[in-house]
């Protein structure tokens, strides 16, 4: 008589890193939504609500991104702690930082307030990727790192619908910043469903001349970076009259478009590697900086700002590369380090655009940002290529 066929035992490991980056995903879409309504409402908060002139927009960001560069010692002090625990502290301070905003009436009062929120944010950045490079299959990182990317972007959405659902039954800005504080709370709570184990005991800092692309790279990133986030939503509002409704749906609808694409450009960097994804990406942003130097036409400067934006999936690879030249032990310090050097050049740029938008005129800022990214490609060009790998057998997705 023939023996039945065993059924498959399943598999702890795969169930556990499902549920796993479940978690991750859901901290990272309630984020996604906190810094929607934060973001979507920011430049005319400075601009219209706290009246702030473009060298005060700049400083405001460098005082801000210096918040980057204290990161990396505060994730070295905190190394001993469970990723997912020190996420979950962070987000709090966000949600702290970012509901003060409800509250603040003087310029002192925002940058402090900035500093509380832009503290955890900064601390918070290099954990999703490194829980999530952790968690993930074998040669499926990038697709994993989409996936992440791709409900970050649902959440962002979430976060800008509800903010312009506000605007038009005409709620104030300051009571949507304690929206957004509630959204990470939710966050930080979905945090302490992540394994707290997936960490391997590592170094608390990474300093490695073979990382030295990955850094200079961060680097030109963080130049490139904050230009877009400092100076081009504050473009559209104070040179071309956009108002916070056409504003929050441009950030919609780029949220939309990295929900689909984010997955399949991940699997894209598996496939084809980090240096053509890079290359690609930078030589567009040359032409977003020239064209918002020059274009004055405001619906074409509107479809710049949505490409412009939805762009920064591609930088993903950087991440990627980072899993591929790098031990696991060595995942969050050398992508901490990254997000240092990252924001060495976030301080610079906003008071070096600042000064340029004032004292020589607005194309300056942008033309500066073009030069940026064609040293990035110079740099780019030369990350090696990944080494061929057999085809995986086919999956599943979820």
């Amino acid at each position: 008589m023939a023996q039945p066929t065993p059924t498959a035992e399943p598999d702890p490991l795969a169930a556990r890193r499902r549920k796993g980056l479940l978690f991750v995903g859901m901290a990272v879409a309630m984020t996604g939504c906190t810094m929607a309504i934060q973001m979507g409402v920011n430049a005319n908060f400075v601009a219209d609500v706290m009246s702030l002139s473009g060298f005060q927009v700049g400083m405001l960001e460098a005082v801000r991104e210096s918040c980057g560069i204290l990161a990396l010692l505060i994730l070295a002090l905190l190394a001993g702690f469970p990723e997912p625990i020190v996420a979950a502290a962070m987000l709090v301070l966000v949600a702290l930082g970012i509901g003060g905003y409800s509250f603040v009436s003087s310029y002192g009062w925002l940058v402090l307030a900035s500093l509380v929120w832009s503290q955890g944010l900064h601390v918070w950045m290099p954990l999703p990727q490194s829980m999530t490079l952790g968690l993930a299959e074998p040669g499926r990182a990038g697709f994993r790192l989409g996936q992440i990317r791709s409900v970050g972007s649902i959440g962002f959405a979430i976060g800008i619908a509800v903010a312009f659902l506000l605007t038009l039954v005409k709620v104030p800005i300051r009571p949507m910043f304690l929206l957004a504080a509630i959204a990470a709370l939710l966050a930080a709570a979905a945090c302490l469903g992540v394994p707290r184990d997936i960490r391997t005991p590592g170094p608390r800092l990474v300093f490695r001349r073979r990382y030295g692309l990955y850094y200079l790279l961060s680097f030109l990133e963080g130049w490139r970076k904050q230009i877009f986030v400092c100076f081009a939503g504050f473009l559209l509002v104070r040179r071309h009259g956009t108002p916070l409704s056409t504003i929050l749906i441009l950030a919609g609808l780029v949220q939309v478009i990295v929900a689909f694409t984010a997955p399949r450009v991940g699997r894209l960097i598996d496939r084809i590697g980090e240096r053509r994804i890079l290359t690609f990406y930078f030589s567009s942003l040359v032409l977003f900086f020239i064209g918002y130097a020059f274009i004055q036409n405001r619906w074409v400067l509107y479809a710049l700002y949505v490409l412009d934006n939805s762009y920064f999936v591609f930088a993903a690879a950087l991440t990627t590369y980072v899993g591929r030249i790098a031990p696991r032990a060595e995942h969050t310090p050398t992508l901490s380090m990254g997000i240092a050097m990252n924001h060495v050049s976030a301080v610079l740029m906003p008071l070096v655009g600042g000064i340029l938008w004032t004292q020589v005129g607005y194309q300056w800022t942008f033309l500066v940002g073009a030069a940026a990214a064609l040293a990035s490609i110079v740099v780019a060009r030369r990350l090696p290529l990944p080494a061929p790998t057999p085809a995986s057998p086919s999956s599943s997705d979820a």
